[in-house]
């Protein structure tokens, strides 16, 4: 492989949005940059957009695409898929006909990389580290969706790469950066959420791999799709055959490609729990419950807690996290609304509903339930929520949503929400759940070691050796 380019000189209007978070540039550019200057149909014009590469183009990479070009920010300038003939493709690559079109991110980057401000990353969950750590090292701004890796080691690597490089970075649970996040944030703050000694957070929708139990007993194998580009598609983790039981949408499903439902939907559950409490690492992980375990596949259910230590004046704090259809969290009866019984006279407490996923939070003085992605939280039950309404603080305003956060930021603009410092260590905490989810038991954790103390296999499992061919990119 060719000499990796390095940033061309002069400096160009490219050049400025790659250092601009860091130096503040755009404070003394010309007005018509440093204020962002309108074109006539409401964007920026072209040449003031942030220049995108786009890779992993179909599904959730393609939403994540239209909404970061509906915001007006963006340019997108590549597109790279491993599956660019996918029916799933084809939208990107008719919307951008212009845009240069890869199979492989290397290539991209290597005849490319002077032309690309910024890149969206929305490949599987073991894909993740390789593309984020060559874009950074090449100085360019990364948005990763969630979770941000596979490993727990991978997520070490990408924060110090984040903070040598000094690129934005941005993690893509969107919620982060909607209604949830700015209520969490002030209601810790002005102290309505305080003294949390326990969290209960849960996803009990269906899952792809919920039917397949003990019927899988290895990979399946399909014929290859003609161009497929499956030793990229595979890129550092075990290598199996193609089938569609990986591509394009079920790789979650497998302990070597994916990170389940908790990598899934604990980044739009826990994140804000997470960062404003600032939980940080556990001491312990115990698997509660493991519904058909299997050495490949997720559980059909798991129950996982988590143990956290005391920080500053806030106490320890127990996170349980139920997924699977049926393993529904329990919930205290005196927490739900309540009705008076017209015969007897006496109070009846209903169940709380707790819906496909959520949040429960116990603080010293109050309750609080939510959902996930952006909704916002409510006091439980209903009774208390009225005695304290009124003191409650109010969360007004209008901010960027988490796609225009992060191209803002990337122009110096804002600041990102959910860069790395911050979103990887909340993904180390789902990478720990998952080896619980595989092995079983519970899992002693060194948080000044980053060491699991009492299973060498567990221990092995937060730094895997990746696949022959691909240590470069856990060298850079």
């Amino acid at each position: 492989m060719k000499t990796r380019p390095t940033r061309r000189s002069p400096r160009t209007r490219r050049d400025f949005l790659k250092t601009s978070a860091g130096t503040g540039l755009f404070t003394i550019l010309p007005g018509s940059i440093a204020l962002g200057q309108k074109s006539s149909d409401g964007g920026l014009p072209p040449s003031e957009r942030v220049n995108l590469a786009v890779i992993g183009i179909g599904n959730q990479g393609n939403r994540d695409r239209k909404t970061m070009v509906a915001s007006g920010l963006c340019n997108v300038v590549a597109l790279c898929d491993v599956d660019l003939k996918g029916d799933h493709t084809q939208e990107a690559q008719q919307v951008h006909p212009d845009a240069k079109r890869f199979t492989d991110f290397r290539k991209m980057f290597d005849e490319m990389a002077d032309d690309i401000d910024a890149v969206l990353i929305a490949t599987p969950d073991h894909s993740h580290f390789c593309m984020a750590m060559l874009a950074m090292s090449l100085g360019k701004h990364v948005y990763v969706e969630k979770p941000l890796a596979h490993t727990f080691a991978q997520c070490d690597r990408l924060m110090a790469m984040a903070k040598k490089s000094g690129v934005v970075t941005q993690m893509g649970n969107q919620g982060h950066s909607g209604a949830n996040y700015f209520q969490f944030k002030a209601w810790t703050e002005e102290g309505v959420i305080k003294d949390v000694n326990r969290i209960t957070a849960y996803m009990n929708g269906a899952r792809r791999w919920h039917g397949w139990g003990s019927s899988v007993t290895e990979y399946p194998s399909q014929p290859l799709p003609e161009a497929m580009a499956w030793d990229v598609w595979t890129g550092p983790s075990n290598e199996h055959p193609f089938s569609d039981k990986l591509h394009p949408q079920e790789w979650r499903s497998w302990f070597d490609y994916g990170n389940g439902a908790f990598g899934d939907w604990g980044p739009h559950i826990l994140d804000t729990a997470h960062r404003f409490l600032k939980l940080g690492l556990p001491t312990s992980i115990e698997a509660v419950k493991r519904n058909g375990p299997n050495p490949l596949v997720y559980p059909q259910a798991s129950t996982i807690r988590f143990q956290f230590p005391a920080r500053g004046d806030m106490p320890p704090c127990e996170v349980t996290w139920y997924d699977g259809t049926e393993n529904i969290p329990e919930v205290e009866d005196a927490l739900g609304d309540y009705e008076v019984d017209s015969e007897t006279g006496k109070t009846v407490h209903k169940p709380v509903k707790t819906g496909k996923a959520g949040k429960i939070i116990y603080g010293k003085d109050l309750v609080f339930q939510g959902g996930s992605h952006s909704d916002t939280l409510r006091v439980i039950p209903k009774k208390k929520f009225m005695e304290v309404r009124e003191t409650l603080p109010r969360i007004t305003g209008k901010n960027s949503d988490h796609y225009a956060n992060f191209l803002l930021a990337c122009k110096g603009e804002e600041e990102s929400r959910s860069p790395f410092h911050v979103s990887g260590p909340l993904t180390q905490v789902f990478n720990l759940g998952v080896i619980a989810q595989r092995l079983g038991g519970t899992l002693e954790f060194d948080r000044a070691t980053n060491a699991i103390k009492n299973n060498p296999n567990a221990e092995a499992l937060l730094d895997p050796a990746p696949r022959s061919g691909w240590e470069e990119f856990y060298q850079l």
